[in-house]
């Protein structure tokens, strides 16, 4: 199958998941069900126009003022929508090359971005080139897992944020990929890595039995899946931790029609989404919650 062909296919891609160990049938109420849509992208890497005509691929797609008419359409169909970013915004494109990542933050701050995590490729510059873009960034950027001490990106992330919608308390997290062998140490310095299945369990523990989340969300680089069991991917993440809803990947560049579905350690399905790379799809999770905040879910990957 031609890759164009099927990211046309993937815009169609959608299925409705209980989560919880929740039947579907207690959604047949829709007066009492309230609606938590999150938007989502990764691995955009500086694309800022959309592909030419010529392009072989993706000719006409894509685009930050595509991506922002989608934006506007989901968020004034639901005003109860985060957007969220998975990391590797820099890199990719003369844009880059040219304002050092100025432009990529400034635009996702008009687009309202609530959160993002840090990819490898937003060390390009070096831990000084992505502290002095902060500035331009209205937004929050979320990572549990890597240790900023005695580095410029000291006490300039978050290990989470919460945000309120409708009554519903959401928790995202941040994880990012092992640095070492990816980005060169100069680039990153002294930032540690921290092991993401033990920092998700106590993420976890803390949004959900400390802060009472009705929704926990992973914002994460670590990559979808890869032929070496032994790397941390957001599969084996999702089997081996618990209270994960869903996790929003990147680093790995894969097209996902729709959420995968996994198994965590209690039994209970948690979605797993990526959306590609360079801004060519959005990614769409519409979360129903009863009047017990019991949950479900489906999703949709959008062309741009």
């Amino acid at each position: 199958m031609k890759r164009r062909d099927f990211i046309q296919q993937a815009s169609i891609g959608t299925a409705l998941v209980s989560l919880g160990g929740l039947g579907l049938q207690s959604f047949t109420t829709l007066e009492k069900t309230k609606k938590i849509t999150i938007i989502h992208t990764n691995d955009v890497h500086s694309h800022i126009d959309p592909f030419p005509p010529d392009d072989p691929r993706n000719a006409n797609i894509g685009g930050v003022a595509r991506r922002a008419s989608l934006i506007e359409a989901i968020r004034k169909e639901n005003p109860n929508t985060l957007l969220l970013d998975a990391g590797d915004i820099f890199q990719g494109t003369p844009y880059f090359n040219y304002y050092g990542g100025e432009l990529e933050f400034k635009l996702m701050s008009k687009l309202k971005y609530d959160v993002a995590t840090i990819g490898n490729h937003d060390f390009d510059n070096g831990i000084e080139g992505l502290y002095s873009q902060l500035p331009h960034a209205n937004f929050d950027f979320i990572s549990a897992n890597y240790d900023f001490t005695n580095t410029a990106m000291d006490t300039h992330t978050k290990p989470y944020k919460i945000f309120l919608k409708d009554g519903i308390k959401i928790g995202v997290f941040g994880l990012g990929v092992e640095l070492d062998g990816l980005v060169s140490p100069e680039n990153f310095k002294e930032t540690k890595y921290l092991d993401p299945i033990e920092i998700s369990q106590d993420m976890t523990r803390i949004l959900k039995d400390e802060k009472g989340c009705d929704l926990i969300i992973c914002l994460s680089h670590l990559g979808y899946d890869y032929h070496d069991s032994k790397t941390i991917s957001d599969l084996n993440l999702a089997k081996a931790t618990k209270n994960i809803d869903l996790i929003i990947g990147g680093h790995t560049h894969t097209f996902l029609p729709k959420p995968t579905i996994v198994k965590n350690l209690d039994g209970i399905n948690t979605l797993v989404n990526q959306v590609g790379c360079y801004g060519i799809n959005l990614g769409r999770i519409d979360f129903y919650f009863d009047a017990n905040k019991n949950k479900s879910a489906d999703g949709v990957s959008i062309t741009v």
